[in-house]
């Protein structure tokens, strides 16, 4: 097979670029394990042999392959920024539904007490509401000292996604404990309460994870 000509290899390289930015799209979004280091890594062989080799490029292939790298370094910029992001714990797409469902119930509970009423109870739950509800309940006072606790409301979370078929591969033990640590603190403070009561549910197929305050 003939090697490749210049014009082939630059056209094989935005090819590549392309490729990686949406397999990286697809690690951001949950679709894939690990990042694509192996394209990456082709991608800056090809990058650096042809800026070594500058003076062989006719000036229309010169600035085909300029255009290529700045399109490049511009990707390389957003995947660092994102890589960093994921690494520090800014992505926490597992807890999106979790967050919401917690506001959702912070909201509640704070027109209640406005209104002087009292906070919902198993038996003032529709009937529809406990067939979807906890499927499993864990009730902290100091996280900090509740580990197997923590752990276990934790296997429970992830047991219920991945019965519902939801990703859990992005899934931290560490940024769950660190979740749980700190929204109790929050809520013990905010209404000056004492046990914080987590319960993971299903409701329409989606997990979820509810923090209440314990009357």
């Amino acid at each position: 097979m003939p090697p490749q000509t210049i014009d082939e290899e630059l056209a094989q390289m935005e090819r590549d670029i392309r490729q990686l930015k949406i397999e990286y799209d697809q690690y951001f979004g949950g679709g894939r394990k690990r990042p694509p280091t192996e394209i990456e890594w082709r991608i800056d062989l090809m990058m650096k042999r042809y800026a070594e080799r500058g003076g062989d490029l006719k000036s229309a292939q010169r600035f085909r392959f300029n255009n290529l790298t700045q399109t490049y370094a511009k990707y390389k910029d957003i995947f660092r920024k994102k890589l960093r992001e994921k690494e520090e714990g800014y992505v926490q797409r597992h807890f999106g539904a979790a967050a919401k469902a917690i506001e959702a119930e912070r909201a509640k509970q704070h027109a209640e007490a406005h209104h002087e009423a009292p906070a919902a109870t198993p038996a003032s739950v529709p009937a529809s509401s406990r067939a979807a509800a906890a499927a499993y309940r864990a009730t902290f006072s100091e996280p900090d000292r509740e580990g197997d606790k923590v752990e276990q409301l934790y296997k429970a979370f992830v047991g219920a996604k991945e019965k519902a078929g939801e990703e859990t591969g992005n899934l931290s033990r560490e940024r769950f404990d660190d979740f749980v640590r700190k929204k109790t603190r929050e809520l013990q403070k905010q209404k000056n309460a004492k046990d914080i009561e987590y319960v993971v549910e299903t409701v329409d197929g989606q997990v979820k994870l509810k923090a209440l305050v314990k009357s």
